[in-house]
């Protein structure tokens, strides 16, 4: 008797050992060679709507179809829209006989022009039926360039002041202006909202949206010498010159998989596997020959892990069905992943989780480190994943940064989706970060961890399969901020 009880317990053992190491096989040369594609420089840095981008999201797709990955939509595309907004070539500005730099105009809207005009001051350009203020008091703006400060008060946070931009031109506007000039002092410098706002862009063309006409920029006055200028000029008249922004229709896509469930109830239930594949493209980079941001840590390092999960899953489904989403758009604010979770292809109420990847890079390897890990009732399962590869999973080391709102997860996190992001080791944002991240130094080269590579992709696959086939859906923890809305979600 006591020798079955003995051989009992070694089979329980054994049995639980088994299933706290992952049973799949992924040999080092598998993510190494998607993230060297990835990365590469043929890819131009995967800015979204560009060339390179492009290519990704074919290689992704046909990875997907290699492995056998049901398609949801033709080719695993969801195309987006995108309106494509390009700056001027041509920005001039002269007051009276000043002529300012072009590196201190920055063009917000406006087609092309040639004004030649007469210049009026209305402080901060702010009428308010409500308090009774009127800028515009006493002074004639029709058929002048009317010059403001920026803002609405000394007191202004910057969303209030890049709020007050769309009324002070529509008021601009209405009293019969030309253009409007808004002199820039504010604690935010002036160069980086230059490299912020004054290349191309992107939004979603959502048909509406136009491109206003009506010439408004900001002029740079940072030690107020412009303001007392044009406040001590009795007279004073202008000219402005621009060949204004333009506008071109852009198509980008997500790129998106289904691994049906083995199980007959539980696969009718999805876990969502997400990776943006975008990155920032090619920049000018200072002192530097090499002008292309890669892009291997963020995200290539998580796409890749994403096309690991389709042959794994693929050749041995977990119980509940798998949805993989490559993200574009992330880069610009989130737009891919926003853009799915308002079309889903899958309807939310039945994805119960999302383990979104991402990350700026690493600093520790080993650790992981999971963006909001403590809020989800899939704590343990990823630990134990993560354990089993050698790696020990932490917690955000840097909530100053806010990153949980930074990833795509957050997309699905607004509608209730449980939604940790699955992040390589850091453990703060130190020079180690900084070094790569978002810098065209990110590569896959010689400075880059092949073999973390390999057990980080190994414990992000364990851990997606450890909480596909656990039993218990998936929740928002007691009391976190998404859980009331994740209850509403799913019907609870």
């Amino acid at each position: 008797m006591r020798f079955i009880i003995l051989f009992l317990l070694a089979l329980s053992t054994t049995s639980l050992f088994s299933q706290s190491l992952p049973e799949f096989s992924l040999p080092i040369s598998e993510p190494s060679a998607h993230i060297k594609f990835l990365a590469s420089d043929e890819l131009q840095g995967r800015m979204t709507g560009e060339h390179g981008n492009n290519v990704a999201a074919r290689y992704i797709a046909t990875q997907f179809q290699r492995y056998g990955v049901k398609s949801l939509m033709p080719n695993y595309f969801q195309p987006i829209p995108f309106i494509k907004r390009m700056p001027p070539n041509v920005l001039s500005l002269t007051l009276g006989r000043r002529t300012i730099s072009s590196d201190d105009l920055l063009l917000l809207t406006g087609d092309s022009v040639m004004i030649s005009a007469p210049m009026v001051f209305v402080g901060f350009g702010i009428i308010d039926s409500t308090s009774g203020r009127n800028d515009y008091n006493g002074i004639d703006a029709k058929g002048k360039i009317v010059i403001a400060r920026v803002g609405t008060s000394e007191e202004d946070s910057p969303r209030e002041l890049f709020g007050a931009f769309k009324k002070k031109q529509e008021t601009a506007k209405a009293k019969g202006a030309l253009a409007l000039i808004e002199l820039y002092r504010f604690g935010f410098p002036f160069a980086r909202l230059k490299q912020f706002f004054g290349g191309s862009n992107l939004t979603i063309d959502d048909s509406t949206e136009t491109l206003p006409s009506f010439p408004h920029l900001l002029l740079n006055d940072s030690d107020s010498d412009l303001r007392t200028f044009v406040q001590s000029q009795k007279k004073l008249s202008g000219t402005l010159q621009t060949d204004g922004y333009t506008m071109q229709k852009v198509i980008s896509n997500n790129v998106i998989g289904m691994i049906e469930g083995t199980d007959p109830k539980l696969k009718e239930e999805f876990v969502l596997l997400s990776a943006h594949y975008d990155h920032i493209g090619i920049k000018a980079t200072p002192n530097s020959t090499d002008s292309i941001y890669n892009g291997a840590r963020d995200n290539a390092m998580g796409t890749t892990a994403l096309l690991c999960a389709a042959r794994v899953f693929s050749e041995a489904p977990t119980k509940r069905s798998v949805l993989l989403l490559a993200c574009t758009g992330e880069e610009i604010g989130l737009l891919g992943s926003d853009y799915y979770a308002e079309r889903p292809l899958v309807p939310l109420n039945k994805t119960v989780f999302n383990l979104n990847i991402d990350g700026a890079g690493y600093n520790d390897t080993s650790i992981v480190t999971v963006i909001g890990l403590e809020r989800t009732s899939a704590e343990q399962d990823i630990l134990e994943a993560c354990k089993a590869l050698g790696l020990t999973a932490i917690q955000d080391p840097a909530p100053e940064q806010n990153l949980f709102d930074r990833s795509d997860n957050v997309s699905f996190a607004r509608k209730g989706v449980p939604a940790p992001t699955f992040s390589p080791g850091f453990r703060a944002f130190d020079d180690a970060i900084s070094k790569f991240y978002h810098q065209a130094a990110d590569q896959a080269d010689e400075n880059f961890d092949f073999a973390y590579l390999h057990r980080f992709v190994k414990a992000y696959l364990h851990a997606a399969r450890r909480i596909a086939d656990n039993p218990s859906q998936p929740q928002w923890k007691a009391g976190d901020k998404y859980e009331s809305i994740g209850k509403k979600l799913y019907g609870k």
